[in-house]
């Protein structure tokens, strides 16, 4: 197992977030810079590959605007449901999640900013905009973190428990049926915990140091993506 800070993507994260964390401390808060917070949330989509098939809508919802057609047979059998399928993939299709942020980023300097462009443009409640992705982001953060709390206090080398509280609070109220059954089939077939930190090259006691870390810096994150909307209604 090598030791390289770059294979360390636990670090990475929580490193990331603490310099996001920092601006929204701020009082008032800062003008956080788009390239960075979507380039924080980029590192975190590495766990929801560990996590497997689970969370592969998440993933698709976080990272991309397609899903990948090898993917589309696997989920499909995985719940039987061809109409709920097809309706399910129409609707992720039309996502871009982070990538639509880091490119967003080339163009917009700051969070504020992008959001007050989609107002201006009456696009904010339009599927695929800068700000609806913006949302879909904040929420795939909101797991993480979730997740992680609740392996922080969970005994034993299951994720079973962790996950799926995670993704009820989360993502639950979000998706439709079949998605929901989706994500039920596939909590069966999650990593156990020792698992996932061996994939993202860590021990147990070096890796509850980053996922503290990442907790305690994501939750202002989280809140000031939040205040962002509703200071804006």
């Amino acid at each position: 197992m090598g030791s390289s800070e770059a294979e360390k993507p636990l670090r990475r994260i929580a490193a990331s977030f603490e310099e996001l964390a920092a601006v929204a401390k701020q009082q008032p808060p800062g003008a956080m810079d788009v390239g960075a917070f979507s380039r924080a949330c980029s590192n975190v989509s590495v766990l929801f590959g560990c996590l497997g098939i689970a969370f592969k809508f998440a993933e698709i919802d976080y990272v991309a605007k397609a899903p990948p057609l090898p993917l589309l047979p696997l989920v499909s059998a995985l719940y039987g449901c061809t109409s709920g399928f097809s309706a399910g993939i129409a609707v992720l299709i039309k996502l871009f999640g982070v990538d639509d942020l880091l490119e967003a980023s080339k163009s917009i300097s700051t969070l504020p900013s992008m959001v007050e462009l989609d107002i201006q443009k009456d696009t904010v409640r339009i599927a695929g905009s800068h700000t609806r992705n913006l949302l879909r982001v904040k929420r795939g953060v909101d797991m993480v973190k979730v997740l992680f709390e609740k392996m922080l206090v969970t005994e034993g080398n299951s994720l079973r428990d962790a996950a799926s509280v995670a993704y009820a609070q989360v993502f639950a109220p979000h998706h439709g049926w079949a998605i929901r059954k989706a994500v039920a089939a596939g909590m069966y077939a999650l990593p156990s915990k020792s698992q996932l930190l061996k994939k993202l090259n860590e021990d147990e006691e070096s890796a509850k140091t980053q996922i503290q870390n990442f907790v305690r810096s994501a939750a202002p994150v989280i809140r000031y993506v939040e205040d962002l909307f509703t200071s804006r209604n």
